[in-house]
């Protein structure tokens, strides 16, 4: 498969799973997902859905426990929305990307800080 057709299908499965997680999927266990990326395997056998759950980290867990329980329905619903001879197989995966970048700029934010703050008394003298 070309890699533009690849990248093609997982934006295309991204963009499905999300609209079936917002609509279809009730499960109060559910918290505030957003599809991240989505990784399709060179031989199609295997997708790996990334996402990212706003909450803590009982609410990531639960939230993913139902995504993964769910996985066989969301194959079908795909499979009737998205035409391909075989489907692959999906597996939800969290995606950490969100929360290490609100990390770093914290980070970078304290470093400013200080520097701001060591800066004004070196001026002083």
């Amino acid at each position: 498969m070309s890699k533009h057709r690849a990248f093609r299908l997982a934006e295309s499965i991204k963009a499905e799973v999300s609209k079936i997680i917002r609509e279809d999927i009730k499960d109060p266990r559910l918290g505030f997902v957003t599809v991240t990326d989505v990784d399709v395997a060179d031989d199609l056998r295997h997708a790996k859905i990334y996402v990212s759950v706003m909450g803590k980290e009982d609410e990531v867990t639960s939230s993913l426990e139902v995504l993964n329980k769910a996985a066989g329905y969301i194959r079908s619903e795909l499979g009737r929305t998205i035409s391909l001879r075989y489907f692959p197989e999906i597996t939800f995966k969290y995606d950490q990307s969100i929360e290490n970048g609100a990390h770093i700029s914290k980070l970078l934010r304290e470093v400013n800080a200080k520097g701001d703050s060591a800066d004004g008394e070196n001026n002083e003298e």
